[in-house]
């Protein structure tokens, strides 16, 4: 199994998704060191290729503008991004629920705007992996 990684922002707000076997993912977030989040959440492989072919095909297109994309369907969804079109790039809200769990304590944080040629790469890397 290739590792797979997807990280998404830069020193002070960003978010990570690893893949830890064939279908666990750790989610990792962190917000100026101050609001972070780290858990182990079921993604299945046809559900993390779909994301990331959703993923690339919204920041890929020169013309986007703002978007949502969940990483699974349904309530049980452990990660939503909300993507604002910022220049050449995205500036993104994240919606962490550990475990899908509507009870659990949500994190919420705000991604400074990624150039869109980076995100498209970062995807494309993950969805290469996942489809190999």
């Amino acid at each position: 199994m290739e590792q797979v990684r997807i990280r998404i922002g830069g020193d002070g707000a960003w978010l990570e998704l690893e893949r830890t076997d064939e279908e666990h993912w750790r989610i990792t977030a962190d917000w100026c060191s101050s609001l972070t989040a780290d858990f182990t959440a079921f993604i299945g492989v046809e559900e993390a290729v779909d994301f990331t072919e959703r993923m690339r095909s919204r920041v890929g297109d020169p013309l986007g503008g703002r978007f949502s994309a969940a990483v699974t369907p349904g309530r049980n969804n452990p990660l939503t991004l909300k993507a604002e079109r910022v220049d050449d790039g995205y500036a993104f809200f994240v919606r962490l629920t550990p475990n899908g769990h509507d009870e659990a304590c949500c994190v919420q944080l705000e991604i400074g705007p990624v150039p869109a040629g980076e995100l498209w790469e970062t995807f494309d890397t993950a969805h290469a992996a996942l489809v190999a």
